[in-house]
């Protein structure tokens, strides 16, 4: 999956999940984020889709604006689409396609007004919108939003294959070692981290 596969009627960035929730400078670009640019859109993408290791990612979806004259921020809202919860792909037995991107693009309504989207139905639904004071009352700004539940994890019946469960597994422990390394490091921390071996 390429990120031109996306609508493109604004610029958009692929970023891993700490963007959206690290403090220090983390906290001061999501701020000039949402007062320079208007940041309407935020897809959420399961682990492995464009970042190896059991990284998550997200699609950032922005224009750039010209400074007001009255200082107000450009963002007056930001639409989430929750494209991970309750979502499973591998690589070799169930990728991802196009096709599975149908309700987001449909959603996200390309060419068309913002004013006409429409947010889920359903609390637990995968569409939600955020005013800018909603997103920048929350601690340190952070924009990794989620309020779904994933149906697999009450149901241990879920008839997911052990082998999805297993990579699922993989890919949860390996984006904590990954978070830990990155706190480490930036305490001070010289963390040697062996590759992971696959077979």
């Amino acid at each position: 999956m390429r990120p031109s596969s996306f609508p493109t009627t604004s610029s958009s960035n692929v970023l891993p999940d700490n963007v959206l929730f690290e403090g220090g400078a983390g906290e001061k670009v999501r701020r000039k984020l949402l007062d320079e640019f208007d940041l309407h859109t935020i897809l959420r993408l399961p682990t492995g889709i464009f970042y190896a290791g059991g990284v998550k990612a997200n699609v950032l979806f922005f224009d750039k604006k010209p400074p007001r004259a009255d200082g107000k921020p450009h963002t007056t809202e930001t639409w989430v689409y929750d494209f991970r919860t309750g979502q499973h792909f591998t690589l070799k037995q169930r990728p991802l396609t196009r096709a599975h991107l149908d309700d987001f693009v449909t959603a996200y309504r390309p060419g068309e007004p913002r004013s006409s989207r429409v947010e889920s139905e359903d609390d637990n639904g995968p569409f939600k919108k955020f005013s800018y004071e909603e997103l920048v009352a929350r601690d340190k700004i952070n924009l990794d939003i989620t309020w779904m539940k994933d149906p697999a994890l009450d149901d241990a019946d879920s008839g997911l294959p052990p082998e999805v469960i297993a990579e699922e597994i993989v890919r949860d422990l390996q984006a904590a070692l990954n978070e830990f390394t990155a706190i480490a490091r930036s305490l001070g921390g010289e963390v040697d981290v062996p590759e992971a071996e696959v077979e």
